[in-house]
């Protein structure tokens, strides 16, 4: 199984299933409007668990530039691939936003609210501060990848729910500390859709809001090295 097939497949299906319960509960006329924050962060960790389940034995599962980059760091994974699955990251997410925007192509035409429809695709904070939002994606994303290598480093006895516990830890920090930015906590996942926005014929859609756009990127970064480090640190 080629790895980087796998990456893109499981990226494609992560955001499919994430930016697709997004639309479902933001969109007008849909069966899920206004289901709320909890069908949002359920949905996202639900697609993080059949993104891990079908790419895990093929690719490793990483379907995250960061996680790709803090393995390396971490020397676990080489970095002569990153390029090539941070590549296929980005396109899965490309992809499966799209088909996204296919299955709910009714419903974006009958929504008007332009930061509603830029929500299915990318993030937005709620509170707009640079200093801030850069702050709370570095501290989400040191949540996540902290938790990531500890769960990478662990012996798997869960057979098929392997995939598991890192959808109940994305599930964690969507209801703890996702209120603030949308918990990005993945370059591909924002920045990835936030392209296929600008490109897609969207009726309404505003605009990508590019002067943000650097803060789900350089957040999850520092937070993805930052998690590498304190781990070392601590010799586990």
């Amino acid at each position: 199984m080629n790895p980087y097939v796998f990456e893109f497949v499981g990226t494609l299906l992560l955001i499919l299933l994430g930016n697709g319960v997004v639309a479902n509960v933001v969109l007008n006329k849909t069966k899920g409007n206004n289901g709320g924050w909890i069908v949002i962060t359920f949905g996202w960790a639900i697609a993080v668990f059949v993104g891990v389940y079908v790419s895990a034995a093929a690719s490793g599962a990483h379907l995250n530039p960061i996680v790709s980059l803090a393995l390396a760091a971490m020397g676990k994974f080489a970095w002569s691939d990153l390029p090539l699955y941070v590549l296929a990251q980005f396109l899965g997410a490309m992809a499966g936003t799209t088909l996204v925007f296919l299955a709910y192509k009714q419903h974006y035409d009958e929504t008007t609210d332009a930061g509603l429809i830029k929500a299915t695709f990318c993030n937005e904070p709620a509170i707009r501060n640079t200093f801030h939002n850069l702050l709370t994606e570095i501290i989400t994303t040191f949540a996540l990848v902290f938790g990531i290598l500890f769960l990478s480093g662990a012996e798997h006895t869960l057979g098929s729910l392997d995939a598991l516990p890192v959808a109940l830890l994305v599930l964690g920090i969507g209801l703890s500390l996702g209120g603030a930015t949308g918990y990005a906590i993945n370059p591909a996942r924002d920045l990835g859709p936030r392209i296929m926005h600008a490109l897609l014929p969207i009726k309404n859609k505003g605009t990508s809001d590019w002067g943000y756009a650097w803060i789900p990127v350089i957040g999850p970064i520092l937070g993805s090295l930052l998690a590498v480090g304190v781990f070392q640190l601590l010799g586990v």
